[in-house]
C-alpha cells in the first residue's frame, strides 16, 4: 500500500451527479455554463436528485414542497435564541441541523421515499435557519418564509424583511446554482463516509457542514472579503497585492486543486459582481477585484476560483461576511443530499487503510520501570 496525502488523485466512488473533466464542470452531464445562464436553482436541485431536468408540473410540485417544508419547529427557533452572542455561524448551523432530526418523526426511516422527503425538507429549511439566526443575533425577530417564491427570493426576504430587487434575486439564484455540487469535495466526501455506516441523512449533512466550516473549504470567500476590507480602496490594491506576491504569500481566492486552467464558475460570479455594483451605484469592490485578478493572474498565472468574486457579490447583496459559508451550505445541501441518496442506493462502508509510520517492536514496560 502507498499512502496518498490528501487522497489526491484517488478515485473513491462512482457517481453520476457531477463531474469535472478537462476543467469542465457538469451536473448530470449538463455544462455549468448552460445551467448558470438558463436554469433556476430549483431546477438544479431537481436535476441533482433525479438525474434529469423537471417538467413544469414537476418543478411546480417541488416548489410547492419547498414552501410546505420551509418553516422550522418553534422549539428550534427558541434554541437559536439561547446560543451565545457572537457564536460562529457555521457552528450554529451545524448544531441546528443536528437538532432538526429530533423534530422529524421520519429521521430514522431509511426507506428511499422517506430519505428523499428529508432531502427536500433540509433544502427548504436551511435558508430559514440561516436567516433566522442572522436576525436573532442582531436583536430582530425572525421572518416566516413565503410560499410560492423561489429559494433565493425567500432567503433574501427572510434575511432583510424587504422584497428584494429582481437583479438581487437573479444574482442570489445564480450563486446557488454555481455552488450546488462539485464532485467529491471534502464536505461531500464527509457526508458519504458518514451515511456509508447507514447513519441517517441528518448525520450526513451535519458531517458535511463540519467539513465545510474549515477555511480551506467553505471559508475561503469570507477570507477574500477580509482581504478586500484590509485593502480598503482601489489605489491600495497594487501595493498590497504586490507586497504579497513579492513575499510569496497566498492571495485568497486564487487557484484550485482540480482546475488548472481556471474555475469555470468564476466568470459568472464576476459578471454578477459587475451587475450588483451597477445596481448599487458603487463599483468599488468590483473594480478592486478586477485589478487584483489582473495582478495575480498576470504575474503568477493563477486564476480566480469560485470564492473570489462570490465575496464581493454577497457583500453587495448586503449579506454579512460570516454568513457567506452558511449560504454556501444552503446551496450545497442539494448536492450533499444527492450524494447521500446515491450512497444509500449502492452502499459499501467506506473504510480506507493507513500507511503506518510509527515505531515497531515495542513492548509493555511496567510503570515502576519506566524512566
Amino acid at each position: 500500500m502507498t499512502a496518498t496525502k490528501g487522497l489526491e488523485g484517488i478515485v473513491a466512488a462512482k457517481s453520476s451527479i457531477s463531474s469535472i473533466i478537462d476543467g469542465v464542470l457538469t451536473y448530470q452531464g449538463i455544462n455549468i455554463d448552460e445551467l448558470a445562464e438558463q436554469a433556476t436553482f430549483e431546477e438544479v436541485a431537481y436535476l441533482l436528485w433525479h438525474g434529469k431536468l423537471p417538467t413544469q408540473s414537476e418543478l411546480d410540485g417541488l416548489i410547492a414542497q419547498f414552501g410546505e417544508y420551509a418553516a422550522v419547529p418553534a422549539d428550534v427557533i427558541a434554541g437559536l435564541r439561547l446560543y451565545p452572542k457572537g457564536s460562529n455561524s457555521m457552528a450554529a448551523l451545524r448544531t441546528v441541523v443536528s437538532s432538526l432530526a429530533l423534530f422529524d418523526g421520519e429521521a430514522n426511516d431509511m426507506s428511499g421515499e422517506s430519505n428523499y422527503r428529508k432531502a427536500v425538507k433540509l433544502q427548504a429549511q436551511l435558508p430559514t435557519v440561516v436567516a433566522a439566526y442572522a436576525r436573532i443575533r442582531d436583536g430582530k425577530e425572525p421572518i416566516a418564509p413565503k410560499k410560492g417564491v423561489g429559494i433565493a427570493h425567500n432567503f433574501l426576504y427572510m434575511l432583510t424583511g424587504e422584497e428584494p430587487a429582481q437583479v438581487a434575486i437573479e444574482a442570489m439564484d445564480k450563486a446557488l446554482v454555481l455552488h450546488a455540487d462539485h464532485e467529491l469535495n471534502a464536505s461531500t466526501f464527509a457526508a458519504r463516509v458518514t451515511v456509508a455506516t447507514l447513519s441517517d441523512i441528518y448525520s450526513g449533512v451535519t458531517s458535511a457542514i463540519g467539513a465545510l466550516k474549515g477555511p480551506l473549504h467553505g471559508g475561503a470567500n469570507e477570507a477574500v472579503m477580509v482581504m478586500l476590507d484590509e485593502i480598503g480602496s482601489l489605489e491600495n490594491v497594487e501595493p498590497f497585492i504586490q507586497n504579497k506576491l513579492n513575499n510569496k504569500e497566498k492571495v485568497m481566492g486564487f487557484g484550485h486543486r482540480v482546475y488548472k486552467n481556471g474555475d469555470p464558475r468564476a466568470k459568472h460570479l464576476m459578471q454578477m459582481s459587475r451587475q450588483l455594483g451597477e445596481l448599487n451605484g458603487d463599483m468599488t469592490l468590483y473594480e478592486m477585484s478586477i485589478k487584483i485578478e489582473d495582478l495575480v493572474t498576470g504575474q503568477k498565472g493563477l486564476k480566480p476560483n469560485v470564492d473570489f468574486y462570490s465575496a464581493s457579490c454577497y457583500t453587495m447583496l448586503g449579506i454579512p461576511r460570516d454568513l457567506f459559508t452558511p449560504i454556501f451550505a444552503i446551496s450545497r445541501v442539494s448536492g450533499w443530499t444527492a450524494h447521500i441518496l446515491e450512497q444509500y442506493q449502492d452502499n459499501r462502508l467506506i473504510r480506507p487503510r493507513a500507511d503506518y509510520v510509527g515505531p515497531v517492536d515495542q513492548h509493555y514496560v511496567p510503570i515502576a520501570k519506566r524512566g
